[in-house]
């Protein structure tokens, strides 16, 4: 189970458009920390903190060929936290066919009442 410090970390960065896009340029396979800052229109400093905060929540791997610097998408803290939506899916998803059964339940009595006094009149 993913920690809550993870968790909160994985919501955060991801709650980022600039770090969405990001992340959404290395699903297609590593890129250097130059060819994803060169589409942004922000300083190399914001584009370097963006990066750290995505490394700091595990969604990025770095790695070093010489003076440059590689990063690769690790998709792990995303489905751990898809995982944790999912369990409270559940639960909302339970509730929202309790009150779907709840509904049917009503309506069938209501009818009954309805037909009831339809047919003593």
């Amino acid at each position: 189970m993913i920690s809550e410090a993870m968790l909160t970390a994985t919501f955060s960065a991801l709650a980022d458009p600039t770090r969405r896009e990001i992340l959404t340029r290395l699903r297609h396979g590593e890129r250097s920390v130059g060819e994803l800052a060169e589409p942004l229109e922000m300083s190399w400093p914001a584009v370097t903190k963006h990066l750290k905060v995505l490394e700091a929540a595990g969604l990025l791997e770095r790695r070093r060929e010489g003076r440059k610097h590689v990063l690769r998408l690790n998709p792990v803290p995303m489905e751990q936290a898809r995982q944790w939506m999912d369990f409270y899916r559940e639960f909302r998803e339970k509730d929202q066919d309790r009150l779907a059964d709840h509904l049917e339940d009503e309506s069938v009595e209501l009818l009954n009442q309805w037909t009831s006094r339809r047919l003593s009149n």
